[in-house]
This record gives structure tokens, C-alpha cells and sequence, in this order.
């Protein structure tokens, strides 16, 4: 078996990636996941203060595929009709006709998500998980690819409706953009100095080449000991005494799926243990449940649940074995 990933692949990943820089200034390592995310056909959830690049990433990758991209503002009033579409009567052709909603995208930012109310964040997860809306008992199917990118605010929590387990565990990752170095903040000044460059942005690739990259990252090989290595990842989230409720088996299969999705984007067709453990935090801390005692860390500063989370995950990475043999057959 070819153990690289073919030329055009990893060109055409190269060609969104360094697209995207020309407007986004120091985020290689989010874009990556993003594009680890649309070849999984996952969804992504954003958390970080306002003003950090989240709108502008979303749109610059959307445009380097030449996707369709929408933005909802969640709010208080939103209803998930607003979300889904509606059925309305249509009097010149007598009978009701079905009016899509922002959902019938290809990449829908859902922004600060968690204003909405938990009526309206449910009507997302059959859309997210079967790719499907479903008005008056009659099924839509949505435009591949589809993939949610929801933003959040850590900071405020007035008026806000925390996200529920059951929703967090379908979103295949978890990220931050966070702010930039004095470096970064300056090629940002100098960048957007006399004018925005998302609006003269091309697109570099097609949906359907990203359509076979999906297809691609489907036959990237996993070795047993990967198996297992994930596994006991996974199992000891279970097992942890830190946690209250451990990874599913629906983040066993993301897990994996990421990490074949990361091996192709950087050029093999078989994983690694380092694709693994690139992905542990981002795939996997948001899933858990910790309890509160583990609020704080053992220098007494304040943790959030997703950085007790993610201090948890760092550890169990540490514990378990790491396999050594040849990954690539």
C-alpha cells in the first residue's frame, strides 16, 4: 500500500490552509483542526471573547472552497423555525410550499449560540448529526458538506443558556482562537491598514474536491495498537476520578476519524500516535463532566469546566502507553 497521501490531496489542503492565512494572521494550528472538521464532516464550537478573528475564519474558508456560507445571530427570541424554514401557503399555486432556512447552507456560523434557548439549540441536533431537517413530519435533506461552526462566550453568562451534554457531544471539536503575540497584532494592523482583504479573497478549491478528500480520509489506515491506544484513552475518561461523566462511544468514533482526517492533511495515508495526542484536548475535553472539587488547579487559580477538562485529558495522555511499532500497514 501508497503510505503518502496523494499529491493532489495534500496540495488542495495546503492551497485552503495558506488561503486562509491571507486574511487570519497566526491561527495555522485552528485552521488545521477547522479543515479536520469538514473532512470528518464534523461541527466545530468556538469559545473565546469577542473580537478574536471567529466570523472572519469561518467566512475565509468557506469562500477558499467556493461554499456556501450563512451567519445566525442566536438570541432569546429566536425560534427554531427561523433555523429550519417554514411551510407557507402559496395562494397563486394553491397549496404550501417549503421556505429553507439559514440551516440549507454549507457552513453555518452559529453565533453565540448559547443566547438561544434550549427550544431552539435542540432544533439543531438532528441537522448536526444526520444531516437532515425534518418540518410538519417531512424530511429535507441538507447540501454536503455541512458543517456548524457555534461561537461562545466565555465571559458573559447573563442571559445565556449553557450548551446541554447531549449537544457539546455533537461537536467534534472544541476551540479557542485566542488572542495574538505583539507580532501578530501588528501584521494584523498592517494587513486590514487599508482595507479588509476577505473581501477580494479567491477560492483555491472546489466542493468537490473536498467531497473526494472526505472520501480520502475514510481510507486512511489505523493500526490496532491505535485502536487500543484510543480506546484506553477514551475508557480511562471513564475511569478518571476527576470526572463525573467520561467520553462516549460517539467520541471514540471522532476521536478516530479526526485523527485519519489529520494524517491525510499532513501528507500519510496510516496514523500515529502524535495525530492522537495533537487531537486528545480538542476532541475530547468538552465531552467530559468534572466535578466541581477539580475546580481549581494545584497552584489555587480558578479553572473553567472546559480547562478542568482539558488538565484531565493532558494527564491521561501522560498515563497511558504510548505504542511504538510501525503504524503504516
Amino acid at each position: 500500500m501508497d503510505n503518502q497521501a496523494t499529491a493532489a490531496d495534500t496540495t488542495v489542503c495546503s492551497r485552503i490552509i495558506n488561503n486562509v492565512n491571507q486574511v487570519i494572521v497566526g491561527k495555522d494550528k485552528q485552521i488545521e483542526l477547522l479543515m479536520v472538521a469538514l473532512l470528518v464532516g464534523g461541527h466545530v464550537l468556538l469559545e473565546d471573547v469577542p473580537g478574536t478573528g471567529k466570523t472572519k475564519t469561518a467566512r475565509a474558508l468557506a469562500q477558499s472552497l467556493k461554499l456556501d456560507f450563512k451567519r445566525v445571530q442566536f438570541t432569546i427570541d429566536l425560534l427554531p423555525s427561523d433555523l429550519t424554514g417554514i411551510n407557507y401557503y402559496d395562494r397563486s399555486a394553491e397549496k404550501f410550499v417549503f421556505r429553507p432556512g439559514p440551516l440549507f447552507t454549507n457552513i453555518l456560523l452559529a453565533d453565540e449560540i448559547n443566547r438561544a434557548t434550549a427550544r431552539t439549540q435542540s432544533s439543531l441536533l438532528e441537522c448536526m448529526e444526520e444531516k437532515q431537517v425534518t418540518v410538519d413530519g417531512q424530511t429535507h435533506v441538507l447540501p454536503p458538506p455541512f458543517l456548524v461552526i457555534a461561537t461562545q462566550n466565555p465571559i458573559e453568562s447573563q442571559g445565556t443558556f449553557p450548551l446541554p451534554e447531549a449537544q457539546l457531544d455533537r461537536f467534534l471539536m472544541q476551540l479557542s482562537m485566542n488572542y495574538p503575540t505583539h507580532e501578530e497584532s501588528i501584521a494584523i494592523l498592517k494587513r486590514f491598514a487599508t482595507d479588509d482583504p476577505l473581501t477580494t479573497l479567491s477560492s483555491v478549491a472546489s466542493p468537490e474536491e473536498l467531497l473526494a478528500m472526505q472520501q480520502e480520509a475514510k481510507q486512511v489506515f489505523v493500526a490496532d495498537a491505535l485502536y487500543e491506544y484510543a480506546t484506553a484513552i477514551v475508557e480511562e475518561t471513564r475511569n478518571h476520578l476527576q470526572v463525573r461523566v467520561g467520553a462516549s462511544p460517539r467520541a471514540l468514533l471522532a476521536y478516530v476519524s479526526a485523527a485519519k482526517a489529520l494524517a491525510l492533511l499532513r501528507g500519510r495515508k496510516f496514523c500515529t500516535p502524535d495525530d492522537f495526542k495533537r487531537l486528545s484536548v480538542p476532541v475530547l475535553a468538552h465531552r467530559l463532566s468534572v466535578h466541581a472539587s477539580a475546580s481549581f488547579s494545584s497552584e489555587g487559580a480558578f479553572m473553567s469546566q472546559h480547562d478542568m477538562a482539558a488538565s484531565v485529558i493532558k494527564s491521561i495522555v501522560d498515563k497511558v502507553p504510548c505504542p511504538t511499532e510501525d503504524f503504516s500497514r
